[in-house]
């Protein structure tokens, strides 16, 4: 039987993982149910969100009765959405959370739209980078919530620590296999980026922030060329104020040509070349939740290479679709891609990506939204 479903988050042309992941979900649910996306008027106010937060170039990932109602930081909004919602009497509601930003709107909106089951859908339950008040402000808006969808076991202890029996289910991140439009073979990828047929290229994938290790990588390098010579990093992704650091970085160790830094949004479209062109897609993250790019990895079948940090361990078969290894160490990172390449890993896992297909499909994830009806 169709249910009556309102989905609340992020789509075209919204930048990022997240507004991706709500427009596939979306999809997906209205394949069996009857879905009214509710998007931002405004997102993020420009005072904290300096960059453009808007990208019309791409318009595939684009939802056509998609509606723009919600000002995150207007309460006069907030209410008359809350009220619009409470009208069309939906069977659930889907609220995407990752940031504690979104606490007052979405706990005014809970207040007004009365009695309604609230599936969010925790893609971090704290932020990445921590903040105070953001405990309170979390459990302001999670307090709201009937059920709880998240991606790693270590965001469900997370989730338990301001909720004192949750209902939610841990389900794997799905694979975005959105990216590929073309189905660009690895050559025609390595010809429009002129990389030769012998280079064997790691990619580093998104934007550039502290968290993400992106120095140990670098740091592993030298290990990594001295083994084998042919190996290159390619950095994909925009950099924040400490760009510099690490340009000189790269410097210091010598490797300015093994190390090919692209400092620009990546649009949706330019996503494709450098997955396929790529061997090996690199995590090297010291702290986190989840990530997004091991799905997009996963959609091209690409093996990776992830820390021991959140979810990360959840989504990765340690030998069998990428290396696990210790955050914070570059001998971990340089000993496990050297093995990949040494020990011609490239084609097993990627069968090995293949099989777990369903795990992580979105058909997966629609079924785990209808089992909170």
């Amino acid at each position: 039987m169709r249910k009556k479903i309102i989905l609340i988050g992020p789509v075209y042309p919204y930048k990022g993982g997240i507004s991706h992941y709500t427009g596939l979900m979306y999809r997906e649910l209205a394949k069996r149910h009857d879905v009214e996306m509710i998007s931002y008027k405004m997102q993020y106010p420009k005072f904290l969100f300096h960059k453009e937060q808007r990208d019309y170039s791409n318009d595939s990932f684009k939802i056509e009765n998609a509606q723009y109602r919600l000002h995150t930081a207007n309460p006069f909004n907030i209410v008359r959405t809350a009220r619009y919602i409470r009208r069309k009497k939906p069977d659930m509601v889907v609220i995407q959370w990752w940031h504690p930003y979104f606490a007052p709107c979405y706990f005014l909106l809970a207040r007004f739209m009365g009695r309604q089951n609230i599936t969010f859908v925790c893609h971090n339950v704290f932020p990445h980078e921590r903040f105070p008040m953001d405990k309170k402000l979390t459990k302001l808006a999670l307090n709201n919530g009937s059920h709880f969808i998240v991606h790693a076991k270590e965001e469900a202890r997370e989730l338990e620590k301001i909720q004192p029996a949750p209902d939610y289910v841990v389900t794997p991140h799905p694979t975005y296999h959105a990216f590929r439009f073309e189905g660009m073979s690895r050559e025609q990828a390595r010809e429009q980026l002129c990389i030769g047929p012998e280079e064997k290229i790691m990619l580093f994938f998104g934007y550039v922030r502290e968290y993400k290790g992106l120095k140990y990588l670098l740091n592993a390098m030298p290990q990594i060329c001295g083994e084998d010579d042919q190996i290159r990093l390619w950095v994909v992704g925009e950099f924040g104020s400490d760009k510099e650091e690490y340009r000189e970085l790269i410097r210091e160790l010598e490797l300015t040509d093994k190390v090919r830094v692209q400092d620009s949004y990546t649009p949706d479209r330019e996503v494709e070349k450098y997955f396929a062109a790529a061997d090996l897609v690199v995590l090297p993250y010291i702290s986190a939740t989840q990530s997004g790019i091991v799905q997009i990895a996963y959609g091209f079948t690409k093996p990776v290479v992830v820390t021991e940090v959140g979810g990360l361990p959840d989504v990765v078969e340690d030998g069998s679709t990428g290396y696990i290894v210790e955050p914070g160490n570059s001998g971990a990172i340089a000993e496990a891609v050297s093995r990949f390449f040494k020990e011609n890993q490239a084609e097993r896992m990627r069968e090995n990506i293949v099989k777990e297909a369903y795990r992580f499909s979105w058909e997966r994830m629609g079924e785990v939204v209808e089992g909170f009806f």
